[in-house]
């Protein structure tokens, strides 16, 4: 009644042989790193606008703590730039939104890819960015 298909089909995706394939662990490593790599940047930013010198120490531990993980995930260490000092306060709320946003996003690759040590990692930093911590800076 119907002749076989004796052609490949259309939709079937070819592996070509010289391009590299990359695990699922691998890409997750890659997005968390990258994920790990946006949170630290809006840290560095808020350290630059915080002027108290306990907050400030701990955003400092806090930015070298992530930038260790993201050299843990990515094998190399972040490329990092020197926010500028004396940028405006009224950004500080803004940022401290942002580095909310990026940790829960972390934390939710970092919980699919099953790492309790950047799960831990994540979790520490959500006090840093919560609402009423950096009013005053």
């Amino acid at each position: 009644m119907y002749e076989p298909i004796r052609t490949k089909s259309v939709h079937t995706m070819a592996v070509a042989p010289g391009i590299p394939q990359r695990s699922r662990e691998e890409e997750l490593d890659i997005r968390l790193a990258g994920q790990l790599t946006a949170l630290l940047t809006v840290t560095d930013e808020l350290r630059a606008l915080t002027e108290c010198g306990a907050r400030r120490a701990a955003l400092t531990e806090a930015a070298d703590r992530i930038a260790a993980e993201v050299a843990r995930l990515s094998g190399h260490p972040p490329l990092r730039a020197e926010p500028t000092d004396g940028g405006d306060p009224a950004r500080i709320p803004a940022l401290r939104q942002r580095a909310r946003t990026l940790a829960g996003n972390a934390l939710a690759v970092a919980t699919t890819r099953d790492d309790p040590a950047a799960i831990t990692l994540i979790e520490s930093q959500l006090p840093l960015h919560e609402a009423g911590d950096l009013a005053t800076a």
